[in-house]
């Protein structure tokens, strides 16, 4: 894995985790392991590790580890479907993945955006 801050390893895991790669109960890597893996500080691994805790994601149950949350948020199955879909037909196109985070992202804020208010005539 390549260098990263707290924000893009707790990214890394609730990824995997809303994409269900992991559920409920798994248990995930040390932190120390983590820090490894990712090529950053314990201290950032571990912050990383407290912000998912903090959102309900993960829980650290002692000698048991950190394992995903009994209910960690998701996507619906109809999402993950349709984005699994979508990621395999880019890749099949040659679609980088950041061409596919970057539209995505442009999607969902056009979709979000408020309309701009016209004056009355």
């Amino acid at each position: 894995m390549s260098e990263g801050t707290s924000d893009q390893v707790a990214a890394h895991f609730r990824g995997l985790i809303l994409s269900g790669l992991i559920g409920a109960g798994d248990r995930l890597p040390t932190v120390r392991q983590t820090a490894r893996d990712f090529g950053v500080a314990l201290g950032t691994a571990a912050r990383a590790y407290r912000m998912l805790e903090a959102e309900g994601t993960i829980v650290t149950r002692g000698a048991a580890g950190t394992r995903v949350a009994d209910q960690p948020s998701a996507l619906p199955g109809s999402v993950l479907a349709k984005l699994r879909a979508a990621v395999e037909e880019a890749k099949e196109l040659g679609t980088s993945r950041a061409e596919v985070m970057n539209a995505l992202r442009a999607i969902w804020d056009a979709e979000h955006r408020i309309p701009e208010q016209t004056p009355d005539p």
